[in-house]
């Protein structure tokens, strides 16, 4: 019983995958648009989530 548990778990966290690489894209595009107006709040805010969201899928990847 534990190992199916630990199975689903882990394709439950393999499903998120596809959805943090697309939070990153945009947040991506969101750093861009910033960099280009030179809106130094919203780089910095954006910085911060990326670093987040590279914990996360790092995280993720390792299981």
């Amino acid at each position: 019983m534990k190992y199916i548990l630990e199975e689903v778990r882990r394709n439950e966290e393999k499903e998120k995958i596809p959805v943090i690489r697309m939070e990153i894209d945009y947040e991506l595009l969101t750093l861009y648009d910033a960099m280009q107006v030179e809106d130094k709040v919203q780089i910095i805010k954006s910085k911060e989530k990326l670093k987040l969201l590279r914990k996360k899928l790092l995280s993720l990847l390792d299981n």
